[in-house]
């Protein structure tokens, strides 16, 4: 059997939806690790790592069965979906690479202060600072601040520079790899229409739709 043939066809979409679901357990398994060591405190954030994971999981076994039973309409609504999320995910990667340090600064900048005091007295506490940018002097000089370098030294480094690093690295990564994914959604699509409008050879011809 040639490599564009049924089977080939078959085996390639079932192979490609196992490192889907592969990838959805991963994506459930480091939420639950990262909120069992207490790496990750938002519930928000766990609540969506966890959901996308789900999410991906569900479509990996949609395309799962429908690739093993040829069933139409499963395939059909697994690559309708699987192009929404590509189409979502590619443009969310492409802004994740484009995005400047000076948005970045002006997005931390906004969410520093419409966040809790408990919040902000924990981030300073896990990155070791003291205050935002400018305003470092203020925040060394709040007793509330309770970061570990006040106890060595009479300075702290800014959180925002922290943060700044931080979040540079994590966009792109995020954007990086979203792009990687982006791309194999579309070899899903592509391999699921190309196997949806094949002929199975052990099944009758006449039944065919």
């Amino acid at each position: 059997m040639v490599c564009g043939g049924f089977a080939c066809s078959k085996n390639a979409l079932c192979a490609l939806n196992v490192v889907y679901m592969l990838v959805g357990l991963l994506l459930i398994g480091v939420a639950a690790w990262g909120k069992g060591l207490g790496l990750v405190s938002s519930i928000h954030i766990i609540g969506g790592v966890i959901a996308v994971g789900v999410f991906l999981l569900l479509i990996a076994v949609a395309g799962l069965v429908g690739a093993v039973n040829h069933h139409q309409v499963l395939l059909f609504f697994y690559m309708i979906i699987l192009g929404l999320v590509f189409i979502f995910q590619f443009g969310i990667s492409c802004s994740c690479l484009a995005i400047n340090r000076s948005k970045q600064t002006d997005v931390i900048n906004a969410s520093w202060w419409v966040m809790s005091n408990n919040t902000r007295h924990e981030l300073e506490r896990s990155f070791d600072c003291c205050g935002l940018f400018n305003l470092t002097t203020l925040y060394q000089d709040d007793p509330s601040c309770n970061a570990i370098c006040k106890n060595r030294s009479s300075t702290c480094q800014m959180c925002g520079e922290k943060f700044l690093k931080h979040s540079d690295e994590a966009l792109k990564i995020l954007g990086g790899v979203g792009l990687f994914f982006s791309f194999t959604e579309i070899l899903g699509v592509w391999l699921a229409m190309r196997f949806r409008n094949q002929k199975d050879p052990r099944a009758n011809p006449s039944a065919f739709l």
